[in-house]
């Protein structure tokens, strides 16, 4: 019967559990793609916001993951913050609008 070193049964199981790691999806995580493409729609957002006379672009935050778009920041009226909403909601590639901003 062969009895196995148990370094090499170490190594075994190391070698396993890392080749199993490997292949696993990292959840939360963009590929460069994707980041690329969030870039992409975070500047045509702030470019829509900018070209709005009735918005003033210092005071919207914008961030883009997978996708969704986070405003955020501090406007002067309810109109201010759905007019960004909708902007946002108009930009290609947007899936879905999270509107944090506060008006005070």
């Amino acid at each position: 019967m062969y009895i196995m070193n148990p370094f090499l049964k170490l190594l075994a199981v190391f070698s396993l559990v890392t080749a199993v790691a490997a292949c696993s999806v990292t959840s939360g995580r963009e590929t460069s793609g994707q980041y690329v493409d969030d870039t992409t729609i975070t500047t045509k957002v702030k470019d829509h916001i900018f070209e709005n006379p009735n918005l003033k672009v210092m005071q919207i935050h914008v961030e883009t993951f997978q996708g969704v778009v986070q405003l955020s920041g501090f406007v002067d009226s309810d109109t201010a913050k759905y007019t960004a909403d909708d902007i946002a909601h108009h930009v290609s590639g947007v899936k879905s609008v999270t509107n944090d901003i506060v008006v005070r």
